[in-house]
Parts: structure tokens; sequence; C-alpha cells
């Protein structure tokens, strides 16, 4: 048995890698050969009542949290964070907050954080999972401006303007950051915005902030599960046809009813936003779950357009012979490594 605070402090398993390659399948594997659990790094799957269109595949009973005082984590303003079980295996940070609550990455950070803080005390292995790649390279190396509380106020204010119009007032603000975006940050208004509100924020202080966050852990590993985007466009494609048949539409006319809003960020998420014009009388379902498809296959490619940046992460194609054997190795190998 691990003793706790000695070999698996600061060990950090992380399986990244674009929607529908099956990271929780492997994830909860994994957690079964280690003892480990699994902390869901999934910017869609944090919000209460958003669970087919996000894909957050709950078992049938997995509805049912953990009644076990010992897998309940209290913070500092009294929020109870409780994990879900899959297959037998704790799953943390699914189903934080209300759709109409406001979360930043910050927030998400400083709740993981005490999550697996918690799993080492117990001497279990932090399996951190998601597609989200903003959230694990906080969790693994830090961020310096993460540090930056975000603004909501401005946030509302230029979510009004038109993506050239922030991009512009990027330019003047930060030309040096304006600059080095790529083509799809320069069209992704959120990006701009946070953009924004850190060049704000930090005027004065050379760029720095008292705040900025620190890696987390200096023993992770990064396993990447990929294959050819044909592939990966087919699997989301069945995904998302399941997921409309599954009741996504009437998951969506529920939070409506709820009294949610289509102005709310997370109904802006991927599989939500899309769906508006159908509600609205504007577009077919055929058409709805084209366009959703559509996106979900941008989404990937900025998923490993991000992910490939990282020279850490070892990669495997779920298409090859007795892929994930060969993860479990590497797994094991640097598992028992003192």
């Amino acid at each position: 048995m691990n003793e706790p605070g000695l070999r698996l402090r600061n060990k950090l398993l992380v399986v990244c890698g674009p929607t529908a390659t099956g990271k929780t399948s492997l994830g909860v594997y994994l957690a079964k050969k280690f003892e480990g659990e699994i902390v869901s790094a999934d910017s869609r799957q944090i919000y209460i009542g958003m669970d087919i269109a996000t894909g957050k595949d709950l078992p049938v009973n997995a509805k049912l949290k953990i009644k076990d005082e010992k897998l309940q984590i209290k913070t500092e303003k009294g929020q109870i964070l409780k994990p879900y079980r899959f297959d037998g295996i704790p799953v943390w940070m699914l189903d934080i907050v209300r759709p109409n609550q406001e979360f930043s990455a910050a927030q998400y950070i400083e709740l993981a954080e005490k999550v697996i803080e918690d799993i080492w005390h117990r001497g279990k292995l932090p399996i951190v999972i998601g597609g989200t790649g903003f959230y694990i390279k906080a969790l693994v190396d830090g961020v310096k401006t993460l540090g930056v509380p975000p603004d909501w106020q401005l946030r509302r204010k230029l979510e009004k303007k038109a993506v050239e119009e922030l991009f512009e007032i990027l330019c003047r603000l930060n030309s040096g950051r304006a600059a080095s975006m790529n083509a799809s940050d320069r069209r992704n208004p959120r990006r701009l915005i946070r953009a924004i509100e850190i060049g704000l924020k930090l005027k004065g202080h050379n760029g720095e902030h008292e705040a900025a966050t620190k890696a987390f852990s200096s023993e992770p590993l990064l396993i990447g599960l990929t294959a050819a985007y044909g592939i990966l466009y087919q699997r989301v494609d069945r995904r998302i046809e399941e997921q409309a048949g599954q009741g996504a539409e009437k998951e969506i006319r529920t939070l409506l009813e709820q009294g949610y809003n289509w102005d709310l960020p997370a109904m802006t998420a991927m599989g939500y936003g899309v769906c508006q014009p159908y509600f609205e009388g504007r577009q077919t379902k055929e058409e709805v779950i084209r366009k959703w498809q559509f996106e979900e296959h941008a989404y990937i490619r900025r998923q490993m357009t991000w992910f490939k940046r990282d020279k850490r992460v070892s990669w495997f194609d779920i298409t090859r012979k007795a892929w994930s054997k060969k993860v479990e190795e590497l797994v094991r190998s640097w598992y028992n490594h003192p």
C-alpha cells in the first residue's frame, strides 16, 4: 500500500486529448490498476443539469453521489465537493455550479487543487482527465495571469462588441499580446475579452501579477489520446447523433423552462448555443445537428493544436493494436519510480 505523503506525493497523471477518444474509460481502467481517483478537467461538465450535450457519460446510478463523509471536501466558502462513482471509481469536479452562476478558470484551479491534495493525503493517485487544455496547463505548470480575477462587469460590457472591435481594443492596449495571437484566437471573443481584461489589470505591473499561480505538481505524466482526424470526426458525429436521441433536446428545454436563457455563458457552450435556432424555429433539427457536428470538428482541431504544443505529452493512437496496454506499461514505469 502507498503511504500518504511519500511516494505518491506530487505524482499527477494526466489523460488529455480531443473529445470522443475514450479518455474517461481509460481513466477508470488506470484508476483500478493504480489505486487512483479521477479529477475532471472539462469546462463544459462543471454545470449542474447539463449532462447529455456535454458528454458527461454518467453511468445510470452515478447520480447517486457518494455519501461516505471521508469522500467529502468542504471549502473555505462552505461549498461541499463530492464525487460520483464510475464503475466504483470516484470522479471529482462534475456538477460544481448551476448554469447561471459565474465560474472562472481560477475558481476551477482552486477547487481542483483541494481535491488533488485530498487524494494525495489518502494515499491515492490523482488522474486528471479532460480536453480543456487551459485547465490542465494551469494545474500542471501554473499560469502567470490566472491570478488576475475575472471582471464580470467588464465582460458583460465587452460581450456586446464585435470580434473586430475587441481585437482593435486589444491592439491599443497590448500590441504584443495581439500580435502573438493565432488566427483562431483573433476570432474568439472570449479569448479576446480575457486578454483585454488581463491587459487592463496588469497596467503598471510590468507584465507580472502578485497572484500568479505556481506549478502544482513536480512529477506529472501526460498521456495523450488521438487518431486520424477523419476517424475522430466519425466518432464525434456518432456520439452527437446518440446524444440527440438520448434526450439532448429535452435537457435543453428543461433548462429553458427553469429560467436559464441563451445569454448565459453556460448556454453558449458546445452542444447548447448551436441549438438556439432550432428552439426559435429558424432551423430544422437536422440542420442543427450537422452544424453541431461541424463545430465539434473545429473544436477537435483546436484541442489538438493546444496539446501538441506540449512536448511532454506521450501520444497513443486509439486505433492501434494494444494501445491501452502500452499506456499501462508507461504509467506503471512512472508510477513505480521513486
